[in-house]
């Protein structure tokens, strides 16, 4: 396998095509219903630590961050993380995981939420949720609800809502 050179860098409107694109890709239609992609529905992703993976001039993967609250505690909700097929298990997708909790941790976000694989994750400082301590306003796999502690701080718990307190 050939090695890529990636370039990352802040996602800018530009590009929403292709990482929606890449999105479709990777979750199909059916993505819209998912409990994560309702929970970002309606609440942009933040500017700042949203980022794009390219190689040459394609866009190859994207990483969004999400403002949440965790009951009353601000959190970032953590994805969708894609890469397009030509390029999974390249480093592409570590490599947008690592550059965007080290911009959340330089901007003094505390808390990262995701729902996900965690034997993946954990190579990230995702832990496992216990059961119930984080709901959310849907299904989900108990299993797949992952948070890293950026401060080392306590977990928090409680309702997922909206970073302006409206309920979903």
């Amino acid at each position: 396998m050939k090695p890529v050179n990636w370039f990352i860098r802040l996602e800018d409107i530009n590009d929403n095509t292709e990482v929606e694109a890449l999105q479709e890709t990777a979750f199909g239609p059916g993505r819209f219903a998912r409990t994560a992609f309702r929970i970002r529905e309606g609440v942009p992703h933040r500017a700042d630590l949203s980022f794009v993976g390219l190689s040459g001039s394609m866009v190859a993967g994207s990483v969004r961050l999400t403002d949440i609250l965790i009951g009353e505690t601000p959190a970032l909700l953590l994805g969708p993380l894609t890469v397009a097929p030509e390029f999974k298990n390249r480093g592409l997708g570590k490599a947008l995981m690592w550059t965007a909790l080290e911009a959340a941790k330089k901007a003094g976000d505390k808390v990262v939420l995701l729902v996900g694989d965690a034997a993946y994750y954990e190579n990230f400082g995702f832990q496992r949720v216990p059961f119930g301590a984080i709901e959310l306003p849907g299904p989900v796999d108990p299993a797949r609800v992952l948070v890293a502690m950026l401060d080392g701080g306590d977990q928090p718990t409680g309702m997922v809502g909206k970073p302006y307190g409206e309920a979903f």
